[in-house]
């Protein structure tokens, strides 16, 4: 099952994180390549701890910026090295409700921005609906604000922190956190 759904940065579309066939179907419809991985939206620090090690500095950022704008990318645990590949996964707790419901009710959900891979991502909804309505099984309505600004992304593997995109959470924040 893929499913398209608004979050608190832009417009996601997503799959149960061990759903290999809907993993496929998002790489398909975004014309993404394999060797860029999908990001994973969860619902709590329960799920993140399940599927990721999770170290002080990444409890840390947890605890000050999720939900919200900040994805970690963090070492995989076996189950996830196992059933996708994935020896390290990016992790984020969206800060919207109708993305939160969908994440308690499914748990864990490997997800991308909407759009073809490498433009800017759509957020809206009549132009998501019109496009990719018969290649996904769902599309959740935006009923609440949106930053339409892509998330923060750090690494966290070894104790050492890259920046990989600065989006909406600013590096001297994220520091400043870690002081």
């Amino acid at each position: 099952m893929v499913i398209i759904f608004p979050t608190d940065t832009v417009y996601g579309i997503g799959t149960k994180i061990f759903d290999i066939d809907g993993i496929e179907k998002i790489y398909e419809i975004k014309k993404r390549s394999k060797d860029k991985p999908l990001a994973c939206l969860c619902a709590n620090i329960k799920q993140i701890d399940d599927i990721a090690i999770l170290d002080d500095n990444a409890r840390l950022l947890i605890n000050k910026f999720l939900p919200g704008a900040l994805t970690i990318v963090l070492k995989a645990k076996d189950e996830v090295i196992n059933k996708i590949g994935y020896k390290t996964i990016g992790v984020r707790i969206p800060n919207s409700k109708i993305a939160l419901n969908i994440l308690n009710e499914n748990g864990p959900m490997l997800t991308t921005s909407v759009n073809d891979s490498g433009s800017m991502p759509i957020n809206e909804y009549e132009i998501i609906k019109e496009k990719y309505n018969n290649l996904v099984d769902k599309i959740y309505e935006k009923k609440e604000d949106s930053s339409n600004i892509s998330s923060t992304v750090i690494s966290i593997i070894d104790n050492e922190i890259k920046f990989l995109r600065i989006g909406g959470i600013s590096k001297e924040e994220i520091l400043n956190t870690l002081k």
